[in-house]
């Protein structure tokens, strides 16, 4: 009984659409509208790579948006080198700017390097420098002190600092004559404390690399500290801050260019890897260099003044053309791709599609809420895209059976283009049951009016 009500009910709706003249149209994929010749193509794995070979480069953002704040010209104490802008940014645009050549100086002693006595096998002043001899025989070497003396037991103190090693064991050697003893002995710097260079940034062990007798090159001392880590040599910038001027040179040009591997570095140098371009944690690492070498080197506080004031006049800049941008995107003044939704899905519109990077079907999809499968087909996903040419007349419907969950990893891969059209259909009975509320209210006011024939 209920069946033979449901079939006469169907029949009712049927006959009551037909006889009123209304009828309900469910939008579907055909393979010939409108004069345009339709290829339904199945998704697979195969096929999407066929699909993502239609040429499409993503739009980029302005330059603003990918340069950073950072100086471009100091007065006075030194000069910021220009700094490369915009996404295409690459080795070739980090311009080599080195400072003058440099002969390498003999190291000089400092407060705070450890020197160590030694004296000759079999020396016949055991007795004479027995305080002397415990104190290498333990190993205890004779720091430098702040007034630039160590001091020797029963010898007393002798200047060492801002001499070379040859004029400290002079040094050394006068004393110990002055005091009538043999001086049988040798001296060696154990501890190379007072002069460093300052490593920071992208390498493997950030930190102070001591100078030594030997002459520290600049690809010595990136070794020392575990090397460049910045994933793209090309695109990373090496910065030498020297008195007040920053210079800078690519990452790469340490394998290619031997003026940079053998660049000598001074005492107080601080260098830093930069692999965004970005000046703001460079800057705060060379103000902590600059307080550890000293606060009175004024010419370098005073360019750091002038760096700051340089990169607030760029940052003001690049937020107004940021601003600009956005406000123009917003009142569609700029050229965007779009993407269709229509069918069942979420939210029927357009979606622009990203700036600078694809976008998948799924990202489309799901960005967008996605569809509700009680009433849209998973079965029945398509992507329609039309001819790049004005005058084709082909178009190709892409179809995903998302039935199968696992399918949609396909639309991960399956990447958008402009102007495509995202279409789910209906479910079957989301057919029927639409066509049911059209028909509804007619069937209502037949059984009303009775047979008085009004539609």
């Amino acid at each position: 009984m209920h069946h033979n009500s449901l079939r006469a009910l169907l029949l009712g709706t049927c006959l009551a659409l037909s006889g009123c003249g209304v009828t309900y149209h469910s939008p579907t994929v055909q393979s010939q509208a409108a004069g345009l010749d339709v290829s339904v193509v199945e998704i697979t794995a195969s096929s999407v790579k066929q699909a993502n070979s239609a040429p499409y480069v993503p739009l980029s953002l302005p330059d603003a948006f990918h340069a950073i704040a950072g100086g471009t010209g100091l007065r006075g104490a030194g000069a910021v080198p220009d700094m490369p802008e915009g996404p295409t940014g690459s080795r070739e645009q980090i311009a080599t700017r080195l400072p003058a050549p440099v002969t390498p100086q003999r190291y000089e002693i400092g407060v705070g390097d450890v020197l160590l006595l030694v004296t000759k096998s079999g020396a016949s002043t055991i007795e004479e420098l027995g305080g002397l001899l415990t104190a290498q025989t333990q190993r205890q070497g004779f720091t430098v002190r702040d007034n630039g003396m160590i001091a020797l037991p029963d010898i007393g103190q002798v200047k060492m600092a801002g001499k070379t090693l040859e004029a400290a064991e002079d040094a050394v050697f006068q004393a110990l004559v002055a005091k009538n003893i043999d001086p049988a002995f040798s001296l060696e710097i154990a501890e190379f404390n007072s002069r460093h260079v300052a490593i920071g940034g992208k390498v493997g062990r950030a930190g102070l690399v001591p100078l030594t007798l030997k002459p520290l090159r600049l690809g010595d001392a990136l070794a020392q500290a575990g090397g460049v880590v910045a994933s793209d040599t090309g695109a990373t910038a090496i910065r030498l801050y020297r008195d007040g001027t920053l210079y800078q040179m690519p990452a790469s040009a340490l394998r290619s260019d031997a003026r940079v591997r053998d660049l000598t570095l001074l005492p107080g140098d601080a260098i830093y890897v930069d692999e965004t371009y970005d000046l703001d944690r460079a800057l705060a690492f060379y103000e902590t260099q600059i307080a550890a070498i000293g606060l009175k080197r004024s010419a370098r506080l005073h360019a750091l003044s002038e760096l700051r004031a340089e990169m607030s006049v760029q940052r003001d800049t690049l937020e107004e053309r940021r601003t600009n941008f956005t406000s123009r995107r917003e009142l569609d003044a700029e050229p965007r791709d779009y993407v269709y939704l229509t069918g069942e899905v979420a939210r029927q519109g357009r979606v622009a599609l990203p700036y600078g990077r694809q976008a998948s079907l799924a990202d489309v999809l799901y960005d967008e809420g996605g569809f509700d499968t009680r009433t849209g087909d998973p079965a029945q996903i398509y992507v329609i895209r039309p001819g790049t040419d004005a005058d084709d007349t082909k178009v190709t419907a892409w179809h995903l059976d998302a039935t199968n969950v696992i399918n949609i990893t396909l639309a991960t891969r399956m990447q958008m283009r402009p102007n495509d059209i995202v279409f789910i259909e209906e479910q079957p009975i989301t057919k029927w049951s639409r066509a049911f509320e059209q028909a509804f209210p007619i069937l209502i006011n037949k059984s009303v009016n009775g047979d008085s024939g009004v539609p």
